[in-house]
């Protein structure tokens, strides 16, 4: 008697995964985030959040290294995505390898190497004496964090515009040139409107992430600075699930205003390509 299983079976793996570690820790954060410590319903956990001067301070500090971090992923991953597409097919996968490499190193190994060489008496900064060049204070400063986040998140925004990029139809820029348009109006008028579903993808997939990012800011920045995931992260240790919580929302509300403007873009990009 042969059995017949829905293709919908397939997916029952994930969707118990899902439930599990995605969909019950959000529930949780939600209970937690209206709930007062006496179990009554409040909004007292998200208007506090957003009331105290810390927390909004390092709200404000994870949204500039964020901005910061992602606008120089997409300066340095643009430019090397193009050079990419211009390599023959060997030398091009063994680049874009040297760029993935760093994804399967070690998380905490990779950013305490980082640190090794931004400390005060780092490398760079040992390189920069025996040359009779001022050492640099980078470590447990802002630049260190933005440095590590740049470094950590390249690949995602590389990624995704390599590949829309790899995509467009040569014969559009083809016919671009033959109808007179230098390399600059064809890179602008073709090749940049077409990669924009890549850009906004990378955008995204760096963004959001390096908001809430705590780790990279703990080691890079020696614990002298505070951005929201850290605070998120001490609330919690602390035993402080409802203020944690509270904050965790009000976090989600920028994640999910971000999510839906990129999408908004996407879908209007994705659009005009069709």
């Amino acid at each position: 008697m042969k059995i017949k299983l829905s293709k919908k079976w397939l997916a029952s793996p994930y969707i118990i995964w899902m439930v599990g570690f995605i969909v019950l820790p959000l529930i949780t954060i939600f209970i937690y985030g209206f709930t007062a410590v006496d179990g009554g319903f409040t909004f007292e956990n998200i208007i506090n959040a957003a009331k105290d001067k810390v927390n909004m301070k390092a709200l404000g500090l994870s949204l500039i290294i964020s901005a910061i971090s992602t606008v120089i992923c997409f300066l340095l991953a643009y430019p090397l995505a193009m050079c990419l597409n211009n390599l023959k097919m060997k030398r091009k996968t063994f680049v874009a390898f040297l760029f993935i490499l760093p994804m399967w190193l070690n998380f905490t190994l990779q950013m305490t190497a980082i640190n090794a060489l931004l400390e005060q008496e780092g490398i760079i900064n040992l390189v920069l004496t025996k040359l009779g060049i001022e050492p640099l204070q980078i470590a447990n400063t802002p630049t260190a964090i933005v440095i590590g986040m740049v470094i950590d998140y390249f690949p995602f925004m590389l990624l995704p515009i390599y590949n829309v990029i790899s995509r467009i139809d040569h014969r559009l820029i083809e016919a671009s040139k033959d109808l007179g348009a230098n390399s600059v109006k064809t890179f602008f008028k073709i090749i940049f409107p077409l990669s924009l579903p890549g850009v906004i993808s990378g955008i995204t997939m760096v963004f959001i992430p390096a908001i809430s990012d705590f780790a990279i800011a703990e080691i890079l920045g020696g614990g002298r600075l505070l951005l929201i995931g850290n605070i998120i992260e001490q609330d919690f240790k602390l035993g402080r699930y409802n203020g944690g919580s509270g904050l965790a929302l009000i976090l989600m509300a920028f994640v999910l205003i971000t999510m839906a403007v990129t999408s908004a873009k996407s879908d209007k990009e994705g659009g005009h390509m069709l």
